[in-house]
Parts: C-alpha cells; structure tokens; sequence
C-alpha cells in the first residue's frame, strides 16, 4: 500500500515541479524512478532492493507475473487514443508546407537514419534497429512547449515547433507499433509468408476496429444513448473494451485500434470532443505520472550499464547532430525559414512521453520473448529521452540568442475580446506590420476576425489554453477590450505579467467613467469611453483616422477635442519610424512628440484623409 500511495503522490509531486520550474515533466518522472528503482537498489539499500519494485523475481512485487506488460498496455492505450483525438486532418493540409514535410519527408528520413546507426553503431538486428528508429521519431507537445514557454521567437518558428510536436506523436506511434508488430510475427528471426499474412492480419483488425467503433462511439454519443454524466467514464471502457477486443481477434493490435479510433473520432467534429478531450487530458496526466515512475524503477542496474559505453554517446550525437538537422534542413528546402531560423529547429528536438512509454512496452515484451537485442530498446530510448530533454531545457534559450532567432522585444499583441471595435482595431495593427491576436469565447466574433486575416483564437480566459501556448512568445502587450469589466481586470491580473511586459491596458468601466477622480493607470485610450461608447461610435463611423502631429501641445489639443466629442476616441501615437505608441487612459505615456508623428484615432475624421477598414 505504501508503494501505491508512493508513486502517485511523488507522480503529481513531479508534476507540480515540472510546472513550477517550466521543464517537461517527463524529466523529474523519469529520473525519479531511476532514483527509487536501480539507483536505490545499487547504492542506497542496504540488502540490494529497490524502494519501489513493479516485478521482483518474476512473481513478486506490484505488478507480479504479466500484469505489469497489462497495466502498461492499458495505460499506453490510454494514452495513444488522446493522442489520435488531437490529430485534425484538416490541420495537417493547413499547417503549411514545412511542417507538412517535417512529419513525412523528415520522420522518414529519423527512421532510416536512426536505424542504419543503431545498426551499425551498436550492432543490434535490422528489426530492433528500426524499432528503435521507430521511437524516437515522436517529439511531443508536452516536452516542446515548456522549453519554449519562456523564450520569445518568431511566430513561424513556434508554429513549426508546436503544430510538428502535436501531429507527430500519433505518427510516430502508428509507426512503431507497425514495426513492434512485424517483428512479433516473426519472432523466428526469418522472413515468411506466415509472418506477413499475421502482419496483414494485425492491420487489417486494427485498422478496422477502431474505425468502425470509432463511428458507433460517435453515433451513440450524438444520439444521447449514454447520459452526460457518464460520457467520459463510457469513452474510457469504450477504448478499452476496442484495445482488448482488437487484441482477442489479432494478438497485438490493440494499440493499433486505439490510435485509428482517435483519429477517427478527433476529425468527426462533434459536440462531446472538447469536454472528452479535457477528460482523457486529466487521466493521461496521473497515468502518465505512475507509468514512468514505475518503468523508470524497473529498469534494472544491468541495463543501465549495457548502454554505459561510447558507442552509446556517438549514437546520440548522431540523433542529435546529424540526423535530426539533416531532416530538418531537406523538410525546409525551399521555404521562407531563414538558415539561423533552419539551425534552431535542428537543435529542438526532444523525445518525449509516448516514446519512452511504447518503448518500456515493446522492450518488456520482446525481451520476454527473448528477441535478441531487445533488452537495448528500453535503455536506450529513455537515454534519448532524457538526453534530448536535458540538452534543450538547459540550452535552448541560450542557442536562440547564438543563432540571433531571441527576440530582444516582445512586440505582439494580445486583444481580449473579438468584437467589431477589437477586430477594427486588430486589422490596423495588423497592417502596420504588429503580430496581433485576438481571443473570444464567441465563435463568431472568432469567424468574422479569421475571415479579416486576423489570427484569432476561440477560448475561455479562465482556461490554461493561454498559458500554454508557445506561439504567443513575442506577445509583450495586452489590450482587454471585452464589454465585460470583470473580465477586463482578470485578464490584467492574471496574463499582465506573461504578456503584458510592455503594457497591459484593459477599457475602463461604466463606474470609473462616471467618476473623473477614479482613473486607473492601466486604463485603456480615454478615460470619457466605456465599451458601450466604443461599439456606438464604430457603429457610425467603422474606420480608424490618422493625423499628423506637430509637437506635445498639439496632441494635447487633439486629446481635449477627442475627449469632448463623442464620436471621436483616441487609440495610439505612430512615431516618424512607424511604431505604435497605446495611449492611456490617463495619457501620462507618451512625453515626447514630434512632427511628423501622427495620432491614430477611431470614430469621425477631422477634416483629414479617412483610412477605411473593411
């Protein structure tokens, strides 16, 4: 009991300082298991035990007998099917190019490269070379993005990184499980005609089982067949009711249906996805918190000196140094990415969570089966995993300055809230050359910003989805423009620090508008418009006017006129160099004007030429 207890409270424990410190969790799993797994037997228990032991002796420990090859199936099930449920086909064609290439033309090149070296490098079988290949194709969100939360790039840089992790991971799954697949149908060691009609098999069940119970889960939902209480529990006996079923039919293809049925049902687009997605998102975090702890802490002393030799640090380098820039720079051929843009990309690329798990699964269970070399493929990808993740926790931010893609201001824009006045506002940044973002709980706002050109993203500020997203990196301003004030002063209270190091303003409301002595400092262009002002003069007058200035005196004028008439609302000072200025509510930031200089402002022109947004 206390070993049970213990995995799950150090789990979460692991968890939290993942996110306290910004690493990928998979860092403090992993070597927390080696801690109370081999490290403890080698040198910290006194009779050669460890604190944790999943199997002791083969019948004994946790997980005694096959019960630990169970277990780690159902888990990794799990975490395969909320895999497959992130992957939009209609993401893949949109994505671009690049990364279009970077999951085929790059994993290929990953998988024949890492193969060939693994091969030659420590002398493994053809089979168990690829399989290992294989693995570390995935990347993986989860260790992508805490690397890059804090290190401001260029939006494509980030958008490369983070669509590639995110795409990659069922890809890179589907791809080792063909391989695991292959090489337990033909565990003779010799190619046959048998062999390749199990293979078939296993696909052919695999495929079909999770694309046909992927249409009746949907079906069933979409009916309400099943009530709303118990949706998420009925998609987790679902997915292991096909994973088992499948297994029954074809031994082996159960991780095969479980990623056909995600994908299935991640690109039906039904109403349920969402909170399913939230669910699975919670479960793959505590299964993943106990899985690695305990596969960690099975990995045995031996093994951890099987790969305890220099044949182990040229085959990383080769991963590291050239297999992976070489991928990189043959997928980017062609493209618009600059060669210090092509060199960062080449140096992130950290193995993440579903590597190291298919890999303590696969290996346990070809070891049993006594393929030989199997008993390298659990070490050496978890010497990958943590290789990879250490390199790029530790460097990335430094190497991003070396290579000159460190962005030295954060320049962006985040707008809360995508109402028309957002939007107005959000196109002309856009067009004077500001990366700008808008986010809105409405989807038609989101609709009508997308179809302005505006990068627009449907959320809840209340979730973490912001947080967490890494292609706000050059985001240094935020603006809260929603009609709500709560949501306003929570915006600012809650992201001003992450993307508001340059300014963070929210409108101020119906109350501090009524009183002239409650002028906060964040407050947003003027201190005599609320919202409703805002929506009403864009109602009359939808366009931003632009006039030049000609010293401070003038554009303290044009503040007094602006504030006196109410179709008229100031928004930004554009300095003689065509950078935008906010302006405050309390217009106590702008000290130095010029002429030349112009004020930017929304409503009914000035006797000056009008600059129409559409």
């Amino acid at each position: 009991m206390l070993e049970l207890a213990g995995i799950i409270i150090l789990g979460i424990l692991a968890q939290w300082v993942a996110w306290k410190f910004k690493i990928p969790a998979i860092l403090p799993l992993i070597l927390i298991g080696l801690l109370v797994g081999p490290i403890a037997a080698e040198f910290l228990s006194e009779d050669g035990t460890k604190w944790i032991e999943p199997i002791w002796n083969g019948s004994e420990g946790l997980f005694p007998g096959e019960s630990l090859f169970y277990f780690v199936s159902l888990a990794i099930s799990i975490i395969l099917f909320e895999g497959g449920l992130t992957l939009k086909m209609s993401e893949i064609k949109n994505v671009g190019p690049v990364i279009t290439k970077l999951i085929s033309l790059g994993s290929l090149v990953t998988f024949f490269g890492a193969g060939v070296a693994a091969y030659y490098i420590f002398g493994l079988s053809w089979k168990i070379s690829f399989l290992f290949s294989g693995l570390i194709i995935v990347t993986g969100p989860t260790v992508i993005t805490p690397i890059l939360r804090n290190i401001p790039l260029k939006k494509d840089i980030s958008a490369v990184l983070k669509w590639e992790g995110i795409l990659i991971d069922p890809i890179g799954a589907l791809v080792a499980v063909l391989v695991f697949e292959f090489i337990s149908v033909d565990a003779g060691g010799e190619f046959t005609k048998t062999a390749l009609i199990e293979f078939g098999k296993i696909v052919l069940f695999g495929a079909s089982f999770g694309f046909t119970f992927a249409h009746a889960m949907n079906f069933i939902i979409n009916k309400k067949l099943v009530p709303h209480y118990l949706l998420n529990v009925f998609a987790l006996a679902a997915v292991l009711g096909v994973f088992v079923l499948s297994d029954t039919f074809a031994h082996e293809s159960g991780l095969l249906a479980v990623v056909v049925m995600g994908m299935v049902l991640g690109n039906s687009n039904s109403a349920y996805l969402k909170e399913l997605l939230y669910f699975k998102e919670s479960l793959s975090i505590l299964l993943i918190s106990i899985l690695f702890i305990l596969l960690s802490a099975n990995i045995n002393f031996s093994e951890l000196l099987l790969i305890y030799n220099w044949e182990t640090a040229v085959l990383f380098a080769v991963v590291v140094f050239i297999i992976r820039p070489l991928g990189v720079f043959l997928s980017t051929h062609g493209s618009t990415l600059k060669l210090n843009e092509k060199l960062f990309i080449s140096w992130v690329g950290p193995r993440g969570i579903v590597a190291a798990g298919i890999a303590s699964l696969f290996g346990l269970k070809l070891a049993s089966k006594g393929i030989p070399g199997a008993e390298y493929i659990t070490p050496l990808v978890f010497m990958i995993v943590l290789g990879t993740v250490l390199l790029n926790a530790t460097t990335a931010r430094l190497f991003a300055k070396l290579v000159g893609v460190f962005l030295k201001s954060s320049n962006g824009i985040l707008i809360i809230g995508a109402s028309k006045v957002s939007r107005l506002i959000g196109h002309y940044l856009e067009s004077n050359g500001r990366h700008v973002v808008l986010i809105d709980s409405n989807q038609k706002n989101i609709d009508k910003a997308k179809e302005l050109g505006l990068e627009a993203i449907n959320t809840n500020i209340y979730s973490e989805t912001l947080t967490d997203n890494i292609e706000l990196n050059d985001v240094g301003y935020l603006m809260a423009l929603t009609g709500n004030s709560d949501i306003n002063k929570y915006a600012i209270n809650k992201f001003s620090k992450q993307f508001g190091e340059n300014g963070a303003f929210r409108l101020i409301s119906s109350e501090e508008m009524r009183d002239e002595n409650n002028n906060p400092l964040v407050g947003l262009f003027s201190h005599t418009d609320d919202f409703s002002a805002l929506i009403e003069i864009t109602k009359k007058y939808p366009s931003i006017q632009e006039i030049e200035l000609i010293d401070k005196s003038h554009l303290d004028d044009l503040i007094k006129t602006t504030n006196a008439n109410k179709d008229i609302v100031p928004l930004f000072i554009k300095d003689d160099e065509g950078e935008l200025h906010i302006i405050s509510s309390n217009n106590t930031d702008i000290k130095d004007v010029k002429e030349g200089y112009m004020l930017v402002y929304l409503g009914k022109p000035l006797d000056v030429e009008k600059i129409e947004i559409v």
